[in-house]
């Protein structure tokens, strides 16, 4: 697609993909990243368009889906404010916080086997959804749940374990769990 090309679609769409973000968002700055949004994959995307007469329609179906998205997005990431999650949160004393870092959590990760370390960076890192990592790992979805469940309880162990001389519990583990996995 060309600059003119270009041009010319925003020109003419530009306010009709607006108004229907803002239906969709009901606010100004969300529907305006959407339209944004929109004519940027418009940009990547458009030289798949094999019928420019579809081009209205091929916007505000994209423009939906990134909607979907970001709601989807949002759903499985919800925005908490602290206040009200505060009781959730375990206690950190400061000596604690200062000696645990990112560095640290990604050393332990990678001291955790393959099968359980790969499916928990898809999940946490890259933000993967459960059905996606069975794809890609051709596992099936239930398969990778218990493979995240196990590796959450492995990592958890050796967090702990490297901090077992501080007197605060930085993540609570149930002690049958820890058993358990001890007699594997």
């Amino acid at each position: 697609m060309d600059e003119l090309d270009y041009e010319e679609i925003v020109g003419l769409h530009a306010d009709d993909l607006y108004r229907f973000a803002f239906s969709l968002t009901s606010k100004a700055d969300e529907a305006g990243e959407l339209t944004q949004e929109t004519y940027c994959r418009l940009l990547t995307k458009g030289g798949q368009l094999r019928d420019r007469a579809k081009v209205k329609s091929w916007l505000f179906t994209t423009l939906y889906r990134v909607f979907l998205g970001w709601k989807r997005h949002e759903s499985r990431h919800p925005h908490l404010e602290i206040e009200s999650v505060a009781h959730e949160l375990p206690v950190f004393m400061p000596a604690t916080v200062d000696a645990m870092d990112g560095e640290t959590i990604m050393a332990r990760l990678l001291e955790i086997e393959e099968r359980y370390r790969t499916p928990l960076t898809l999940f946490y890192l890259q933000d993967l959804a459960y059905r996606d990592i069975a794809e890609l790992l051709e596992l099936p979805v239930g398969t990778v749940m218990s493979r995240l469940s196990r590796g959450k309880d492995l990592l958890r162990q050796r967090i702990s374990i490297q901090f077992a001389d501080t007197p605060e519990k930085i993540i609570p583990i149930k002690l049958e769990r820890l058993k358990k996995t001890e007699s594997l």
